[in-house]
């Protein structure tokens, strides 16, 4: 999967920015999809500049762990891609999911366009009638985007047999993989 935003943005690929959780979670599923080209972790939302991991885990700096994904609409729709996203964490949950609590993990969606809010707003108003709860996604305007570390790109690849790995992504993985079955990639 190529991982190049800078140069290799097409006018038939789209990307789209999301928070929901740690963003190990979110990088292993999209990396396994189909139709998603890239995928990158960072940090944005906040309003310190070039935020490391440990500053944006503290929770002070505003920014939320999130992944920037780009898809060829051709292959995957936008709607799949944020049904997995929506999947993928508890959008129910305030500031938390599972283990990891604070701002920093927020369920937050961050439109560039305003075709990227209608579909979040759709995308909200879609899943909404599936949790008794009401979903705390929030659409944030879109701040810069500041890439993490190397060693958060492609984490659960590097680390598979890492604990957080075990108890955390592989369950959200084989959730993704029972109900998204023909999305995924091996």
């Amino acid at each position: 999967m190529d991982q190049n935003f800078d140069t290799n943005a097409t006018p038939q690929t789209r990307e789209l920015i999301m928070a929901g959780g740690c963003f190990w979670c979110q990088d292993a599923i999209y990396r396994k999809t189909r139709g998603i080209t890239a995928v990158e972790s960072g940090y944005t939302g906040g309003y310190v500049d070039h935020p490391s991991y440990r500053q944006v885990c503290s929770g002070t700096t505003g920014h939320a762990e999130a992944v920037k994904v780009r898809f060829d609409p051709q292959v995957i729709d936008v709607g799949v891609v944020l049904d997995i996203f929506f999947a993928s964490h508890n959008p129910t949950s305030l500031n938390r999911q599972g283990g990891d609590v604070g701002p920093q993990y927020r369920s937050a969606v961050f439109p560039r366009t305003a075709q990227d809010r209608q579909d979040f707003a759709d995308a909200i108003d879609r899943h909404q009638q599936l949790w008794d709860a009401p979903i705390v996604t929030t659409i944030e305007p879109a701040g810069h985007w500041w890439p993490a570390e190397d060693e958060h790109q492609d984490f659960y690849h590097k680390h598979p047999a890492m604990g957080y790995c075990q108890v955390v992504i592989n369950p959200k993985l084989s959730r993704i993989r029972k109900d998204y079955a023909s999305w995924l990639i091996d």
